[in-house]
């Protein structure tokens, strides 16, 4: 039998490290009745990707602990580069203006999240690997802690990611590093290349149907250049809804800006291909 002692301190745990996957469905990811989406809040295509920048450790959440008899222990180092695989999830209004691990008070509509053992904070580029949609969160919590998860999202970077309805989602996390002062974002600098040609990736499906839509309305929208690429992912095949060729910055921003009045998303800008 538990004892009081050991069961205050297995609360005490759990409310603070945040792990709202630990109140989830281990087996569908879908939120309990207590927790789940805000009734309203911003649009996603207003908030923008977290900004990478150089800042100290937390004062908290770095320390080594233990959940479910679980130790983890927090690295204080982490390279650029570093990748992981794994699923994801998210938390939402249940935790909106509880305390962090870090500290910080939890805010659902920031680009932030949640992961088991890296720096608080780290700045990730996550990626759904069933959409191919991506976006920049910073990670200044701890989880989650079921199913062999990798990371929790908050409610926006998941909404952006397309993760809310189905709970959970296959996504590549990516260790970026922070843009130091009077240096220009990699992509910025490569968009301004005059001989680098990219696309515009808008969406990526499962059915050929939705593609076929989105190309619609984009065609409707006066939008030129609209292709549709069959990938395939492991067994699954996906249709990707692309605009292009795009050469050269301006040309990115001004169909990027035209694309975004027609879907509401930023879309991803892609080199030939895929």
């Amino acid at each position: 039998m538990i004892s009081i002692r050991r069961f205050i301190t297995l609360f005490i745990l759990l409310t603070t490290l945040t792990g709202c996957s630990v109140f989830r469905d281990s087996s569908t990811g879908a939120y309990f009745e207590d927790d789940g989406p805000p009734t309203g809040g911003p649009d996603p295509a207003s908030v923008a990707n977290a900004q990478p920048r150089q800042e100290p450790l937390s004062r908290t959440g770095n320390a080594p602990y233990e959940v479910y008899g679980i130790r983890y222990v927090p690295v204080r180092e982490v390279p650029v580069g570093h990748v992981e695989i794994g699923e994801a999830s998210w938390y939402g209004r249940k935790f909106h203006g509880r305390t962090t691990s870090s500290g910080e008070v939890y805010d659902m509509f920031a680009m932030t999240g949640a992961h088991k053992t890296l720096p608080l904070p780290s700045y990730l580029q996550v990626r759904n690997l069933a959409n191919d949609r991506e976006v920049v969160i910073r990670v200044n919590d701890r989880g989650p802690f079921l199913g062999g998860r990798i990371l929790d999202l908050s409610y926006m970077a998941a909404q952006k990611l397309g993760v809310v309805e189905t709970g959970t989602a296959q996504v590549q996390i990516k260790v970026v590093d922070s843009v130091k002062r009077g240096q220009a974002p990699v992509q910025a600098i490569a968009l301004d290349s005059p001989e680098a040609v990219f696309f515009l990736q808008v969406g990526s499906f499962r059915l050929a149907s939705n593609a076929d839509r989105l190309k619609s309305d984009l065609d409707q929208a006066g939008v030129v250049g609209i292709r549709i690429v069959p990938v395939r992912i492991g067994q699954n095949l996906y249709y990707r809804v692309q605009v292009g060729p795009v050469r050269g910055a301006a040309k990115v921003r001004s169909q990027r800006g035209l694309v975004m009045n027609v879907t509401g998303m930023e879309p991803k800008v892609v080199r030939e291909c895929c």
